[in-house]
């Protein structure tokens, strides 16, 4: 029998699970994706994300700032102008979040495929 490895990413209790599991999130790729480029104001980058609610894009942005990959900036404006950016941190990840958006893209049609293959057997 094999000794568990109590750090590894399949352990309950390893840091870079939890960690995964939030950088997995459909949001967090797709609002990081949208901030690569330049620095964005709360309601741009709403825009810019289709289907995100306002408070599905807060809670993605304050988790994405407490892991160190974003930068919240707010200015003593009226009304308050609040800009969001990747961090340096971040923008380590974005080659990561680019190979993974170029084999989706890449395998999407065997994807597709898999899928139909599979829906068919469940219909007999």
């Amino acid at each position: 029998m094999r000794p568990k490895n109590l750090l590894g990413p399949n352990s309950g209790s390893c840091p870079t699970r939890v960690l995964i599991d939030q950088l997995a999130d459909k949001w967090a790729i797709l609002v990081m994706l949208a901030l690569a480029p330049a620095t964005m104001r709360f309601n741009a980058l709403r825009r810019e994300v289709e289907g995100i609610t306002q408070k599905m894009l807060g809670q993605t942005l304050r988790k994405l700032e407490r892991n160190g990959l974003v930068c919240r900036r707010a200015y003593p404006t009226m009304p308050i102008t609040v800009e969001y950016s990747v961090t340096d941190l971040g923008r380590t990840l974005l080659p990561v979040i680019e190979e993974l958006r170029t084999w989706s893209m890449a395998n999407i049609n065997m994807v597709t495929s898999a899928q139909k293959t599979f829906d068919q057997t469940l219909q007999r």
